[in-house]
């Protein structure tokens, strides 16, 4: 019953419905208790030869009018049963998925897509099956079996139906064995499943790199073995599951054999009549669903148990961003200071960054450059307020940025990284994303800043060209210039490019850093990259090396240091020579 408990904020929160729906329960057991004594009746009217017509019409149409009462409360149980279960899957879905929304960059590292598609589908499912089947199968239970037995009790014989249920407390017995390891074999499926999902999500994503290494098989072979232990795990759930019913028609077999025998003596011997004996045995049958719903109590209780523990897991899982709510909502602008002393990533002892510092005046630009790994996307992060945990302080336009409202403070940055994420919509709608009400001269001037109007002229459909899922069907290029303009609609304050220019060509390059230096006059731009030629007009340029920064200059100085970054810019130069002269032979 601890899930009953759990839930206890919903059901007093609607406990008005929930009333509504057990009055109508409790109306159709009141009302299913009428047929089985008319007949009753019925049957000692033939037996004693005083049936008459207007007797028969009598009872047939008490017969109708409770038919047609259990028909109305039936759809009042229904509608509100039912219905609240429906809100509490819904206020639930949304409190996922907004948590999912609040979530910082260490929650995503730590559950996979798969694990929270599955919480928020077949978890949420089975919660739900609490709050409308659990409902009904506990209150049904105790509402119809309860009027049953009295009807049982007070219209035929009392002796008869003690007599009757005595097999019935072995089936509390097995529910509440079976229900203990129901609940431990359904957290296994459930977890299965949820493996089973990141693997055909992984496996779909994927499917070109796939493909590409002639992996298919290997794959395939590697989904059926996660499919075949799913299925394993299940059959455990399935076996147990199996048990109830096979148990449960046993004690009814049981409680029917002591009717019979008890039930003719007391006939034989005319303590009752051959017409209550009718009745008790209609009776006893409809304490078949009482009896069954008390199984499948169990049984949903404990998966709906195993799920809400799942889904609130997730749910108290706190973000390491927190959001200064009565923080400044204003626009960030003006100068960019950045000075950390010392970051790790949660959970990882190595230093990310040690001593990092510099100052990025408004409207000038600082470019980043170094080796794979030497931290560059790592003060990307940091400014994105994606990690806060850090020792020293990032301010801009002289406040720390921690102390900026998240919805004040991300706007006004503008983030394309390497690999951007494209929805599987039209272009327009791609780079229209962050503001939907752009006029389409607005979008097109995005584009053309991003050097991609061309391009986009020569699709079979131009602007309402499908990208496909992820932007399959635009190349790399394409894919970043969409990025691009879809920040640049944005007019951010700060537009940092990480990387974001590597799948263009040098020609392409040149003609998106004019068009930026041009139209972003007087805003704050950072660009980290591979290829030195993309910050060569930088204001400042700093070298990052194992997450501190070896050099730091404008071009003209970094080339007099004769340190990494002539080195690189020179070798970068005579493999452009050595293309080049390739492409003129």
């Amino acid at each position: 019953m601890s899930i009953f408990k759990k839930l206890g904020w919903y059901f007093k929160a609607e406990w008005k419905t929930y009333l509504f729906g057990l009055l109508g329960l409790l109306i159709t057991a009141l009302l299913a208790v009428i047929p089985p004594r008319m007949i009753g009746v019925i049957v000692d009217l033939i037996h004693s030869h005083q049936l008459t017509v207007k007797l028969l019409i009598t009872d047939l149409l008490i017969l109708l009018a409770a038919a047609l009462g259990q028909y109305g409360a039936r759809y009042m149980w229904r509608t509100a049963i039912w219905g609240a279960a429906a809100k509490l899957e819904k206020t639930l879905r949304q409190r996922l998925f907004n948590h999912y929304m609040g979530m910082d960059q260490t929650f995503y590292q730590k559950y996979r897509t798969g694990d929270l598609m599955a919480r928020a589908t077949n978890d949420l499912q089975a919660i739900q099956r609490v709050a409308g089947g659990g409902i009904l199968q506990f209150a049904d239970s105790i509402i119809t079996g309860g009027t049953t037995l009295i009807a049982m009790m007070m219209l035929v014989n009392w002796r008869l139906t003690l007599i009757a249920v005595l097999p019935f407390p072995l089936l509390a017995i097995m529910a509440y064995y079976l229900g203990q390891k129901i609940n431990v074999a359904f957290r296994d499926s459930q977890a299965a499943f949820s493996r089973l999902n990141n693997k055909a999500q992984e496996s779909i994503s994927g499917v070109k790199v796939i493909k590409s290494l002639g992996q298919e098989r290997e794959d395939i072979a590697d989904f059926n073995q996660q499919v075949d232990q799913t299925i394993e795990v299940n059959r455990r759930v399935n076996r147990l599951d199996a048990l109830f019913d096979p148990i449960t028609t046993v004690i009814i077999a049981l409680a029917y054999v002591v009717t019979i025998v008890m039930g003719g003596s007391l006939v034989v011997s005319h303590v009752i009549t051959i017409g209550n004996l009718v009745s008790f045995i209609t009776y006893l049958s409809m304490m078949i669903w009482p009896i069954f719903a008390v199984g499948m109590l169990f049984n949903t209780m404990e998966r709906g148990n195993a799920s809400y523990d799942r889904v609130m897991h997730l749910i108290n899982e706190k973000s390491q961003v927190i959001d200064q709510t009565q923080g400044r909502s204003e626009r960030p602008a003006g100068d960019l200071t950045f000075n950390v002393v010392d970051f790790h990533y949660p959970e990882d002892p190595q230093v990310a960054l040690k001593n990092v510092n510099f100052t990025i005046p408004a409207g000038k630009t600082l470019g980043i450059v170094g080796r794979v790994g030497a931290g560059k996307t790592t003060i990307m992060r940091l400014l994105l307020r994606q990690f806060e945990r850090y020792q020293g302080q990032i301010s801009y336009g002289g406040t720390n940025i921690l102390d900026y409202q998240l919805d004040g403070y991300l706007p006004a940055i503008g983030y394309v990284p390497q690999d951007s994420f494209l929805f599987s919509e039209s272009v327009r709608d791609n780079i229209a994303f962050a503001r939907p009400d752009a006029s389409d001269e607005e979008v097109e001037a995005a584009v053309a800043d991003a050097d991609l109007s061309d391009q986009i002229q020569h699709f079979e459909n131009g602007y309402d060209t499908l990208v496909g899922e992820e932007g399959v069907s635009l190349s790399g290029g394409q894919r970043q210039r969409v990025a691009i303009a879809r920040v640049l609609l944005i007019k951010p304050e700060l537009l940092i490019l990480d990387d974001a220019l590597s799948a263009v060509d040098a020609e392409t390059e040149s003609q998106i850093l004019a068009n930026l230096h041009r139209e972003r006059a007087g805003k704050t731009t950072i660009i980290a990259a591979h290829r030195l030629s993309s910050v060569m007009q930088a204001d400042e340029i700093i070298v990052m090396d194992h997450g501190t920064v070896a050099e730091r200059g404008n071009h003209d100085q970094l080339m007099a240091q004769d340190g990494w970054y002539r080195q690189m810019f020179e070798r970068q130069e005579l493999e452009m020579r050595v293309r080049g002269a390739d492409g003129e032979e």
